[in-house]
């Protein structure tokens, strides 16, 4: 198979979707590899080193379009991208389509076969694409959230960790996911007095041997969530459902309530984001500030750290890549049940129900389409 790599356009994106170990092992595999000029070099990883290994390079967007079978990126198709994609193409990305009408249209007309990084499950129920990446937004939203605190950065010029004798900063965590758990962790060590809030008794016991009395543990209601909001300094939104628009835990109204000066940020931005008050940023101007309050909503936060976040990512995506490279998209799909579940359109039709549901599409089932 020809696997396709071409450069990231979306503002400030800086990660690559395949780097140079994963070509030598793909081409070792016996396929080959298709990538755009300078793919890599925001990551440190140049043509010339691609092309020892024998890949091949060419030096447009519409070249590697054109010629792959297997569209290997990390952001969802921008709408010039998703204008070159054809019928049985198959795109292997995030996607997050269900805020995103108009990229789900596209993906719909091409007819291609597009497989999103975050709906592909594993045997323990977890999402191991997302993962990597979660781990980094995690880390990376305590950091981002300290800057923003900052008084030359618009926050009320609090220390997350605080000083002898001066308080430390109130962190609260909604969500004690992979993101939450990540966060939770900087945050503690960073000596901030941390709040992780979520509806699953279980998974707040297994946070709370875990981190043990370093960690404050709530369970999650409007009345809950209210109170730790309203009275802290830094909030995270870490917040998801597979496939689907995260819910708004956060109103106007206590973020009104909050300290001017406080922070929120919105790891969940991707998929619509928990605070009423979020739309997308970039990196490019990523905080804006609503009564009072900072807001951190970049829609790529882990492209911040595009090397560090690709060699993650690859770690986990190659093994994916390359089944659907040596059995085909459709033997590789009705094989690997949760390699389908990543499946979210395919021939025109939107198969991934949560996406279907939130945009008003008919669902199909993809064992039906791929059947066929």
């Amino acid at each position: 198979m020809r696997i396709g790599v071409p450069k990231e356009i979306k503002s400030h994106e800086y990660r690559v979707g395949l780097v140079p170990g994963s070509v030598r092992e793909i081409i070792h595999h016996g396929h080959e590899v298709v990538i755009e000029t300078g793919a890599g070099a925001y990551c440190g990883f140049k043509d010339e080193t691609y092309r020892a290994l024998g890949a091949k390079i060419v030096f447009s967007a519409e070249e590697v379009f054109d010629q792959a079978e297997m569209i290997v990126k990390v952001k969802e198709p921008q709408p010039s991208e998703t204008a070159m994609l054809r019928e049985e193409q198959i795109l292997f990305t995030y996607l997050h389509l269900a805020p995103d009408p108009v990229q789900t249209a596209g993906l719909v007309q091409s007819k291609c076969i597009a497989i999103a990084y975050e709906t592909v499950t594993e045997t323990q129920g977890g999402l191991p694409l997302l993962r990597p990446m979660s781990e980094v937004a995690g880390r990376m939203s305590i950091q981002v959230g300290a800057h923003a605190l900052e008084k030359c950065s618009g926050g009320s010029g609090v220390l997350l960790g605080g000083v002898p004798g001066v308080e430390a900063a109130r962190v609260v965590i909604l969500g004690g996911g992979v993101v939450g758990a990540n966060a939770a962790r900087m945050a503690v060590g960073l000596e901030s007095r941390v709040t992780i809030i979520d509806k699953s008794l279980l998974r707040l016991e297994q946070l709370d041997r875990e981190f043990g009395p370093r960690l404050n543990t709530v369970y999650a209601t409007m009345e809950s969530i209210e109170h730790y909001v309203t009275h802290a300094d830094l909030v995270i939104g870490a917040v998801l459902v597979p496939g689907a628009t995260s819910p708004r835990l956060v109103t106007a109204e206590m973020i009104r309530s909050m300290r001017p000066g406080s922070v929120l940020v919105d790891v969940a931005i991707d998929q619509g984001g928990c605070f009423e008050t979020s739309k997308p940023t970039t990196h490019n101007s990523p905080t804006y500030v609503i009564d009072e309050i900072v807001h951190y909503c970049v829609a790529n936060m882990p492209s911040g750290v595009a090397r560090t976040s690709t060699l993650a990512l690859n770690n986990a995506t190659l093994p994916f890549v390359l089944e659907i490279a040596n059995k085909g998209y459709r033997q590789a799909l009705l094989e690997n049940i949760h390699l389908l579940n990543g499946l979210n359109v395919c021939f025109g039709e939107v198969t991934c129900e949560p996406v279907a549901k939130n945009l008003g599409y008919h669902f199909t089932a993809p064992q039906h389409l791929l059947n066929l």
